[in-house]
């Protein structure tokens, strides 16, 4: 963070953070390790500078081991060093905190052991690399927020990556050039870790490239030619296939065998045996011109990373510490229970996210008993709530009510029972301030789906109410809700349901027809702001992308909203005032992604981050949804 020595009061940082401005470190560009002449030793220094200003490098710590042609990549949070050198080529994987300075720490271990030789790049949740030496054609996934070792991407493919340089966004990861001279771009897209596409060409065959990226486009900067060196700057737009273009030249020509960090705005690169560092502005085209200097002039192969590069979005979490600077109402969610990969497991996880920063799941608590497939939530703005659920010992449904306050980390404890235990209930927060509703479920013995409406006052510890009746009974009802009226959308009769009906929150009684969905579904996930309610995803009968909307407050029938990223069911979701988030599901394999929409725009979904595992049928909950803030 830059605020220029400026303290933020509690209220002007609070305000930020709601309305998605405040800002988290991602301008530090770091020197790794290398090769120093003339004895031709390996190095375990480490040096960063802070790209939002000109100036020379400074010590930040050292590696595990000396090494050189290794791979730098790096997120807000992590810095990860990767593969190299030490001479014997080796697999260890370093990483450390780069807000503060200090030496890194074992992470884990490549798959295979060679020289990445900087081919990598991380959208902040994976780090993606390619091996460089000539040796292997592999390309291998570190999850960056878990230490452990990488793995082999799915569909592996032949790649010759020797001395070819990675760079990218947040979606897609490019390698350009490579030894011998070649001028040829290719790209992978992160998401769906598919095989390498044909992306176009560099302007020049080359290999040991810098390279920069920020949300839009990627730049190559320097590396070795046939004869000789070039000083020569090329980029492209990373979403849109194409040949690169002439961006303009470094300052000399002494940035072959090179490295290079980049933020939103800036790209730098490391000069080869020399201490200069250039700089450029990568939304212009245009001349490099002088950063400031290395605190050494002896490097070669070094490896570069930056903890804002590729499209990192800019804006961070409140740094939300429990029972401190946590305020209720500020966007915290938490995804509950669910079954993961690859045996239909449940767990008792909860995870949470901060719905106004796109970003992975970070680790909560735990259930007090594992629960999933469409356990109720519900949740107020200081306390979340889940209902009943599928338990993983017989009779299978799950007969407890479970509470956690959403400022402190921590497990759920016991809150009491529902009026009828189980499973299949609301995918959705359905509350008030003060009420959470449960609607539908599948429960023991024929007919199996029931038509109950429960409610719990949330502030008090104690059993389930009965609240009224559904129109039909129902299970996999998609939930949402305004401060006082609730939804449930959809759901399974014995066949895929298009009914939409509410109920007054206040209120107990049966509900009442709002409209019709545009197509029955099922599974689907629910979320809301104050004025509007979502359904998204869902079966009819198999995985859909579709979203729908309601105003909330008129009745009538769901309109066209956009698509999802991806066709899945069994979503988990929540919300804000303003954003909603679509969690994991089933497509029908269990999924770790994660969407969001802005509520009050229509449109196609974007990419939120990563759940921790693959995972479907939990239960999501907010401090903020349905108007509470």
């Amino acid at each position: 963070m830059s605020n220029s020595g400026k303290v933020w009061d509690t209220r002007e940082a609070y305000q930020k953070q709601r309305a998605n401005t405040w800002q988290t470190p991602g301008n530090r560009g770091m020197r790794l390790g290398g090769q120093t002449t003339p004895s031709g030793t390996n190095s375990n220094t480490v040096e960063y500078v802070d790209m939002i200003s000109t100036g020379n490098t400074a010590d930040f710590g050292d590696l595990t081991q000396a090494r050189k042609k290794g791979a730098g990549a790096g997120g807000f949070t992590r810095i990860l060093c990767l593969g190299g050198q030490t001479p014997t080529n080796v697999n260890t994987i370093d990483f450390v905190n780069p807000v503060a300075t200090g030496n890194f720490a074992d992470f884990g271990d490549l798959v295979n052991a060679g020289q990445t030789t900087n081919c990598s790049h991380s959208n902040n949740v994976k780090t993606i690399s390619a091996d460089g030496s000539g040796d292997d054609d592999g390309v291998v996934i570190t999850h960056m927020a878990s230490q452990g070792n990488s793995s082999t991407w799915q569909n592996r493919t032949a790649i010759d990556t020797q001395w070819a340089s990675g760079t990218g966004d947040n979606t897609r990861f490019l390698m350009a050039g490579n030894y011998p001279a070649s001028n040829q771009i290719d790209s992978m897209e992160i998401a769906t870790l598919g095989a390498k596409a044909d992306f176009g060409n560099l302007t020049r065959a080359g290999w040991g490239i810098a390279t920069g990226s920020n949300s839009t486009r990627s730049v190559f900067m320097g590396g070795n030619v046939t004869p000789g060196t070039t000083n020569v700057i090329d980029f492209v737009t990373t979403q849109s296939a194409g040949n690169a273009t002439d961006f303009g030249d470094l300052t000399a020509s002494s940035f072959q065998d090179a490295a290079g960090a980049s933020n939103s705005k800036t790209a730098i690169a490391f000069g080869y045996q020399v201490n200069t560092i250039d700089r450029i502005n990568i939304a212009t085209t245009g001349n490099a011109t002088d950063f400031g200097d290395t605190l050494t002039s002896t490097f070669y192969q070094i490896m570069g990373a930056d903890n804002g590069g590729g499209g990192l979005p800019q804006e961070g979490a409140f740094p939300q510490r429990a029972s401190v600077n946590y305020m209720p109402g500020s966007g915290r969610a938490l995804y509950n229970g669910g079954q993961t990969a690859p045996a239909d497991a449940l767990t008792t996880n909860v995870n949470m996210i901060h719905i106004p920063t796109t970003g992975n799941t970070a680790a909560f608590g735990d259930l007090a008993t594992a629960s999933s497939n469409g356990p109720g939530n519900g949740a107020s703005t200081t306390r979340s709530i889940v209902y009943s659920g599928y338990s993983p010992a017989s009779p299978y449904y799950n007969n407890t009510i479970q509470a956690t306050t959403f400022s402190s980390l921590g497990n759920y404890f016991d809150f009491g029972d529902p009026t009828q235990q189980r499973y299949a209930n609301c995918y959705g927060n359905i509350g008030s301030p003060t009420r959470a509703v449960f609607m539908g479920g599948y429960a023991p013995g024929s007919p199996y789906y029931v038509n109950i409406i429960d409610y719990v006052t949330i502030a008090t510890v104690g059993n389930g109410t009965d609240f009224g009746d559904l129109l039909a009974a129902t299970n996999n009802v998609a939930g949402c809700s305004s401060s006082t009226r609730g939804i449930g959308m959809g759901g399974y009769t014995g066949s895929q349901d298009d009914t939409i009906q509410y109920v007054t929150i206040a209120s107990t009684g049966n509900a009442t027809d709002f409209g019709n969905l545009a197509a029955a579904k099922s599974g689907a996930g629910g979320l809301s702001s104050s004025t509007r309610g979502i359904i998204g995803g869902g079966k009819a009968p198999s995985a859909i992308n579709v979203i729908e909307y309601i105003t909330i407050a008129s009745t009538g029938n769901a309109t066209d909203f956009g698509d999802l990223t991806e066709a899945r069911n069994s979503i988990a979701t929540a919300s804000n005032s303003s954003r909603g988030v679509f969690m994991g599901g089933s497509t029908p394999s269990k999924v770790d992604k994660m969407d969001y929409i802005t509520i009050a725009s229509t449109g196609n979904a974007t990419d939120f981050g990563d759940t921790k595992v693959d995972i479907r049928e939990g239960a999501g909950t907010s401090d903020s949804h349905g108007g509470l803030q």
